[in-house]
């Protein structure tokens, strides 16, 4: 059916992800990670059809690298990934390097895989890992003092400051 524009009650049908604020919303959902892409997933909390953005950023190489990347990601999403995509649920994917190399059919089978299964089929801990909290207290490393005391080593001045200047008050 050449030129059919899908109604929006149509299977399979997704909605874009087109602002800012869409994009740093969904980055507070579920983060499903794994080897071509990250797959980040936020439950709107509305009905209506799921929406899907791409993100590849710089670091993975250049224009033309990443606008591959995208086109790649855009139509394993158009080919089988919009059929498993829930509505109500906004998806961002981000792309990694790997996703130039790897085969179609394997692009293909990890973005269902990862939208269908919590933990992308990978055993891995769904969600944001938060950072270990640290004691209230760093501990600072300071030079031995050459007399054997325990106290930090004062008797030199910073490096580009003459001795005996005080600080002009």
């Amino acid at each position: 059916m050449c030129g059919h524009t899908p109604t929006p009650g149509e299977a399979g049908t997704i909605g874009r992800l087109k602002s800012r604020a869409d994009f740093l919303a969904v980055q507070k959902g579920e983060r499903r990670k794994g080897p071509y892409f990250l797959l980040e997933v936020l439950e709107r909390g509305e009905e209506g059809l799921p929406r899907v953005g791409y993100t590849v950023t710089k670091k993975q190489g250049n224009a033309v690298e990443r606008n591959r990347m995208r086109r790649r990601l855009r139509e394993a999403v158009r080919l089988g990934g919009r059929f498993a995509m829930k509505p109500g649920h906004d998806y961002v994917i981000v792309a990694r390097r790997d996703t130039l190399d790897a085969t179609f059919s394997r692009l293909t089978s990890a973005l269902k895989d990862r939208i269908e299964c919590p933990n992308g089929g990978q055993g891995g801990d769904p969600g944001r890992k938060r950072r270990r909290e640290t004691g209230a207290r760093q501990q600072t490393r300071t030079r031995p003092n050459p007399s054997g005391s325990n106290r930090p080593d004062t008797s030199r001045t910073p490096p580009g400051r003459p001795s005996g200047m005080n600080d002009g008050k």
